[in-house]
C-alpha cells in the first residue's frame, strides 16, 4: 500500500522532522527534514550505515573523521559508515538539509554532550 504523511506527522523538533522507514510503511530509509538558525546543530556522533546530507539552502560546516567540509545549497555530503561526524550551521541565514540515514531504523552513537 502507498503511503502519503505529511511531514507535520511525523516526529518533530523545533529544528527536525524525523522519519523512520520502520515505522512508515517499511522502507529501508531514515531521514531529517531539517530547518535550523546559524549555530545550530548535533555533537560529535557516529552511525553503522552510511549518511547523506542534501544541502538545500545555507551553508554548512562538517566535521567527520579528520575532515573539516564547507558544503552549501546544490552540494551533497555522504560520510561512510563509522565515521565520527557533525555539523553546524555556518552560514549567515537558515541552513536547510535532507539527512538520509541508509537504514529502515536510525541508529546513532554519541560521542560527546
Amino acid at each position: 500500500m502507498t503511503h502519503i504523511i505529511h511531514k507535520d506527522e511525523l516526529p518533530h523538533s523545533e529544528t527536525a522532522h524525523r522519519f523512520e522507514g520502520h515505522l512508515n510503511g517499511g522502507p529501508d530509509v531514515s531521514f531529517f527534514l531539517i530547518d535550523s538558525d546559524r549555530g545550530g546543530g548535533p555533537d560529535l556522533h557516529t552511525h553503522p550505515y552510511a549518511e547523506v546530507f542534501v544541502i538545500e539552502e545555507g551553508e554548512v560546516t562538517f566535521t567527520a573523521g579528520d575532515e573539516t567540509i564547507e558544503a552549501k545549497a546544490g552540494q551533497i555530503v555522504v560520510v561512510p559508515a563509522g565515521v565520527p561526524h557533525k555539523y553546524v550551521n555556518s552560514g549567515s541565514g537558515r541552513a536547510k538539509h535532507i539527512d538520509i540515514h541508509a537504514s529502515g531504523s536510525m541508529e546513532t552513537e554519541w560521542l560527546e554532550s
